[in-house]
């Protein structure tokens, strides 16, 4: 049995479903080991800076605040608003967002200083079009910064969750989705970004620590941070999605010695390199 790519209109519309509950629950997480990534690349006032994939502004918004002028693209109309209004509420005005689809941007060559994205571009079905794409916009000896999860088996959010779906009578096990993890070996990411034309090819494994306040909140942030995640919640009854969240609790609090919050560890890669 063939299975079909979904269409560029089928993603746009479920990222656009998902966009209020992604600004409110996923966006404040990402933005935080954002602003970490973000100190490996130069970002004086005034730099020129591309964030492919944006969400509603977990990269592009502390790449403003350090004074860049931001464009900011996405497929998800819905996106771009919520991002807009986070610059608004910010009063950073040297940020500017537009519907785009990132495997082919309508921008001339060499625009950019520094181009980057988030668990953005890992996610495109045509990975390879998005990084060509990525380098293509940007100046030469300017910097592209790819930020993306590392082995899903050391994706404790993912896992936790999967985990506490399986244990509750749910599901089967299952292992995570591939299309997030498409970076997850740091050999191929760094092929991959060499073979898109990029030198001084580096990349780096770390640690995302994500804090999880309740089993709720981790519940809220995991199934709002991609429609397929917001699917499978939504095939689950209120009472089984209680019982679910009964069990994470009880792994939260395994985890943090009887307590309901608990710091969470996610593998992450921080592709970088230069245009020559």
């Amino acid at each position: 049995m063939t299975v079909l790519a979904p269409t560029r209109e089928r993603i746009r519309s479920e990222w656009n479903a998902i966009a209020p509950r992604y600004d409110e629950f996923s966006t404040p997480m990402n933005q935080l080991f954002a602003e970490e990534a973000l100190l490996r690349v130069d970002l004086r006032r005034g730099v020129r800076f591309l964030d492919v994939a944006c969400g509603s502004g977990a990269l592009a918004i502390p790449a403003a605040r350090r004074g860049a002028r931001v464009t900011a693209v996405d497929l998800a109309p819905a996106m771009i608003e919520r991002l807009i209004a986070r610059a608004c509420a910010e009063r950073l005005l040297a940020v500017t967002g537009r519907q785009m689809n990132g495997e082919s941007l309508e921008f001339p060559d060499d625009t950019f200083d520094v181009t980057a994205s988030q668990n953005g571009i890992s996610l495109f079905p045509d990975l390879k079009a998005g990084l060509r794409e990525a380098v293509r916009v940007t100046k030469p000896g300017g910097s592209v910064l790819i930020i993306a999860f590392g082995s899903p088996h050391r994706a404790e959010f993912i896992g936790f969750l999967l985990g506490a779906l399986h244990a509750a009578g749910f599901m089967p096990p299952v292992n995570p989705p591939s299309l997030p993890f498409q970076l997850a070996d740091p050999g191929q990411f760094s092929r991959d970004l060499a073979e898109a034309g990029l030198t001084d090819v580096r990349v780096e494994t770390t640690t995302w620590e994500m804090t999880c306040r309740s089993a709720d909140h981790l519940w809220d942030a995991g199934t709002a941070s991609n429609p397929a995640a917001e699917g499978l919640a939504g095939r689950l009854t209120p009472e089984q999605q209680t019982e679910v969240k009964r069990v994470i609790d009880g792994m939260l609090r395994e985890r943090s010695g009887g307590v309901s919050e608990a710091v969470l560890t996610n593998e992450m890669n921080i592709g970088l390199g230069r245009k020559p």
